[in-house]
């Protein structure tokens, strides 16, 4: 045998740099999977052919599995691995990355048990000597640990023998931050590479997959269903494992369940000989039991063997005793037994998802529910001490809201739908799978067996503010039992003061009670003729409890920014600005509006502020109602500073490149400004400019972000030329000491917003006089300004090709004085959103090269007519997300391309005989240093290049 080397790694060029074992150490997160892999190793064929047998039973594959199918060890062995229709698919998406990114991220949609897992790890096999490919195993908790040890795999050997990593993920919540993370890594450590640092897969569960249009969808999608082409394959290979395990492959339940194409026949005959028997079953059936539904409903989860040894009984002292699959027997076929990655304690689990369900479904109509078997789980085999694996899958068990697609419509719409290549939008369940099966299923106590369920696991793990957060909502969704409820939600807001979203639930509670008293449709806040004998003292009674609620959860949400937050269920909430309380703050605003409006149109006066509540509440006899008089008047400065907020939020920023935000949430923000502020002066308004103030904010465009977005608007020329002579009259009556900054900046780009429909109006200020108004500030004081201020300089000053501007400004300085600024002001509140392009350079010149985002969008929909208006905004998303948009010739022609460089990561304009520093828009296109060409647009935190190009470069090439 040959001298062993050691571990080795591909580099670019296909060849091998070995590595020593210091880079295994420095690298404990992830599972390497290094290019020689095997190739120096006697292999036991008894250990091979055991870990076969396992895979072949159901465990997950090992790296084993597929060498050991590779190598020709027997006759019998005639058919390759199993490649399921995904596979040539990942192969070439992966093939299209390395022309790409410098990091890229891939998704493959599997449903449970139809071999995901085992066809990502054949990808990497197949890919190693190629790649650098890695499974990430370690904890998720530290973000910048793993990017850290991501680029320390990329860069391992000299700078010519670095190569892309492939790498495996199973949480697809961390996969943004995570690239974020690596992308600051290698600008931080200035790597120079002409090929992508690291390509991620993501492996995701999904128990429902929505309908997607293959030639537009970016996922690679794998269904428990078989092609004919697969089923050729598994009988093929059925009859080699015939032939190599003679009887014992009738167990092999995670391969036959395939070749059966999941067939529900297989799997009841499978689990027919269970004999279920409600009273004093023996311990092993409970653990069948426990098993069964962990993996039912967190599928790929497990047990630890020890744990499982320990609930079974410990074996005799002196003597030992069974083995753990022979105490499990007549079971043990059900079940599989593998060892974990870490080499550690053994992990068992279902032979297949599919015959956990049956199992679950069989204990049930037996008796035994699945109430039953969770309690039974928490209380028996859940100790005192619960480590933190099994906590995590009792966790997700109980309170992981999963993602579905409503399939209550007809079989008409679905076949339309179908036809037109759309499906229902995906949403999120109300509770887990688990407690919406139990209700559903358990008959008349179903909803008292879901609430022990949940109260059991509150009391049982005292520090978890999950599960009465999860109890408190079905007690308020479900059961209307708003006392305990409230109890519940206080009680979770308890164990975690400071998470934001724990608190979201209390002011829910409220908010629901009171929709429910007065009778109207959780999904709507429009209120009946009708509100039954709810008074203007309970309204403003349970509103005000509501208030509160979301106050608490707006000074939380302001104040976690922690890294050490802990999980939502979904989201780590630092990642995250939860905006649900000043959300929930609105929807009951707009329901104590409604509700008090129908019992006395008087009100409307009163929340407006257009008459005194003293002489209101004496006109009608309620003096009980003057405690209220401080949440009366507060009202309308509340809502306005609320939907100030979202102004800014919704215009500055979205989700993320492909999302939008939900589509009743700018409606029924829009609803209630309309109805507090954006209808009457108050009374207490004496200042001269009040009155023109308070027609702006009829034509809600009384700030920045509100005129930006008057084009999304649909406003015509009379809306904004009425726009922009209120904005003069308020500059002209503004006193210099009062500030007329702000009044300035909105003057400014009223006329900016103005030409955009009307060119050559003659309301339309000259763009000298524009500059010389900003020019004052920007002498007086270019430092500790509003980002909307740097915005309206740049978009002034940014020289214009072949001319000389009177005044000389330092735009380097002034954006990073922006990106300074808008750290300040929005930073906290847009973290993990995309921020908008809202403002593009353009080929005219003065303020007709200046390109509003609405105008670019409305050529999208010009150039591709849509029947329904309503699918347009995600239409226009996907041409945005995917990068068509640049590709759109009237887009081409509108633009204006500017050239400038990339050196050490960073991109610069060329302008004006300068270089001016500028974000791009996606920092995983900026791979190499050179000459680029670019569009430039323009959002809150700076100027941003699109559509990266290097002219002289096709992108980087694999040798």
């Amino acid at each position: 045998m040959a001298h062993n080397k050691g571990s080795s790694l591909s580099n670019a060029r296909g060849r091998e740099i070995y590595v020593g074992s210091q880079i295994r150490d420095s690298i404990s997160l992830l599972d390497v999977l290094y290019s020689n892999a095997f190739e120096e190793e006697d292999i036991d064929s008894a250990v091979a052919k055991k870990a076969e047998a396992d895979f072949y039973r159901g465990a997950p594959p090992q790296w084993l599995n597929f060498c050991w199918a590779e190598k020709a060890t027997s006759a019998n062995k005639t058919t390759p691995f199993i490649k399921r229709d995904g596979y040539t698919e990942l192969i070439q998406n992966i093939k299209k990355q390395f022309k790409g990114d410098l990091t890229s991220t891939m998704n493959l949609l599997h449903q449970p048990g139809s071999g995901g897992t085992t066809l990502a790890k054949q990808v990497l096999w197949d890919m190693r000597k190629k790649l650098r490919c890695a499974v990430l195993t370690g904890p998720t908790s530290d973000i910048t640990a793993i990017a850290k040890q991501v680029i320390h795999l990329f860069t391992a050997g000299s700078q010519g023998h670095q190569n892309t990593v492939l790498l495996l993920l199973d949480d697809v919540c961390i996969q943004k931050n995570l690239q974020d993370a690596i992308m600051k890594e290698i600008t931080d450590r200035n790597i120079t590479t002409h090929m992508p640092v690291v390509i991620i897969l993501n492996c995701v569960h999904k128990a429902v997959i929505k309908q997607e249009d293959p030639k537009k969808s970016r996922n690679v999608i794998l269904r428990a269903e078989l092609s004919e082409a697969e089923k050729q394959q598994f009988e093929e290979k059925q009859i080699e494992i015939s032939r190599s395990y003679s009887n014992e492959h009738k167990q092999f339940h995670g391969f036959n369940i395939m070749r059966e194409n999941f067939s529900g026949d297989y799997v009841k005959e499978t689990c027919a000989f269970l004999d279920v028997r409600k009273k004093r079953r023996p311990k092993k059936s409970q653990l069948l039991s426990f098993l069964s539904l962990v993996n039912a409903y967190v599928p790929g989860s497990h047990l630890l063997e020890s744990q499982c040894q320990a609930f079974l009984g410990p074996p005799d002292p002196i003597y030992g005793g069974p083995s753990f699959e022979q105490q499990m027997e007549p079971f043990t076929h059900l079940t599989v037994t593998f060892p974990s990655q870490q080499g550690q304690d053994k992990h068992v689990r279902m032979a297949h998802p599919l015959i956990a369900q049956q199992c679950v479904e069989l204990l049930a109509t037996a008796g035994v529910t699945r109430s039953d078997t969770a309690r039974n789980f928490l209380t028996d085999f859940c100790g005192e001490e619960v480590q933190q694996h099994l906590m995590s899958v009792i966790k997700d068990m109980l309170t992981k809201r999963e993602i579905t697609v409503d399939v209550k419509q007809n079989a008409e719409w679905k076949r339309d739908m179908l036809t037109k290549g759309e499906m229902r939008e995906e949403r999120k369940g109300k509770f887990s799978r688990l407690i919406q099966d139990i209700e559903n299923t358990e008959g008349k106590e179903s909803k008292s067996m879901c609430v022990s369920v949940l109260q059991l696991a509150s009391k049982k793990f005292k520090q978890n503010p999950f599960f009465p957060q999860a109890l408190a909502r079905f007690f308020y969704i479900v059961k209307t039992a708003y006392s305990k409820a409230e109890k519940w939600a206080k009680i979770a807001k308890d164990r975690d003061p400071n998470n934001s979203f724990v608190a979201d639930t209390l002011g829910q509670v409220y908010k629901n009670h009171l929709m429910s008293r007065m009778k109207v449709e959780q999904s709507s806040f429009r209120v009946p003729k009708q509100l039954g004998s709810i008074s203007a003292q309970e309204i403003l009674q349970l509103s005000t409890m509501a208030f509160e609620a979301f106050k608490d959860e707006e000074w939380a949400a302001e104040n976690e920014q922690g890294a050490d937050m802990q999980y939502d269920g979904i989201n780590k909430v630092s990642h995250i600005y939860n905006n649900r309380g000043l959300f929930g703050y609105l929807q009951v605003a707009n329901i104590v509006f409604d509700s008090l409006v129908s019992l006395d149109k008087n009100w409307q006066k009163v929340l407006t502020m257009e008459i005194s509540a003293d002489s209101f509440f004496i006109s009608i006899g309620q003096k009980k109602l003057f405690k209220y008089k401080p949440l009366i008047i507060s009202l309308r400065n509340e809502v306005e500073r609320k939907c100030e907020f979202f102004d800014g939020y919704l215009t500055y920023s979205k989700p993320n490149i492909k999302e939008n935000e939900p589509h009743y949430f700018q409606t029924d923000v829009k609803n209630c400004y309309c109805k507090y502020v954006g209808t009457c002066t108050p009374i207490h308004s004496e200042s001269a400019i009040d009155v023109p103030l308070q027609r702006l904010k009829e034509e809600m465009a009384i700030t920045f972000p509100g005129l930006l977005c008057c084009l999304d608007k649909g406003y015509d020329e009379s809306n904004l030329r009425r726009i922009t002579t209120l904005w003069g009259e308020i500059k002209k009556k503004k006193n210099k000491k009062d500030g007329d900054n702000k009044a300035s900046q909105n003057f400014i780009l009223a006329n900016i917003i103005l030409s955009k429909v009307e060119a050559a109006s003659p309301m339309l200020t000259p763009l000298s006089s524009l500059r010389s108004s900003l020019e004052r500030h920007l002498v007086a004081n270019l430092s500790n300004q509003t980002p909307e201020f740097y915005f309206l300089v740049l978009l002034l000053f940014w020289p214009e090709e072949h001319k000389k501007m009177n005044f000389n400004i330092d735009l380097n300085k002034c954006v990073l004085e922006m990106q300074e600024s808008y750290k300040n002001t929005y930073k906290k509140h847009l973290r993990s959103r995309y921020l908008l392009p809202l403002i593009f350079l353009g080929k005219g010149e003065g303020l007709s090269r200046l390109v509003h985002r609405a105008k670019i969008d409305n050529l999208l929909i010009e150039e591709n007519p849509m029947a329904r208006p309503e699918a347009r905004p995600d239409f226009i998303s996907q041409k945005w997300s995917s990068g068509e948009v640049w590709r759109e010739p009237s887009v081409q022609d509108l633009l204006l391309p500017v050239n400038g460089v990339v050196r050490q990561h960073r991109v610069f304009a060329h302008v004006d005989g300068k270089e001016i520093n500028v974000c791009a828009g996606q920092q995983s296109k900026v791979w190499k240093s050179g000459d680029v060409c670019f569009y430039l647009g323009f959002t809150i935190r700076g100027p941003v290049a699109y559509n990266i190009n290097y002219p002289s470069y096709s992108g980087p090439v694999r040798s």
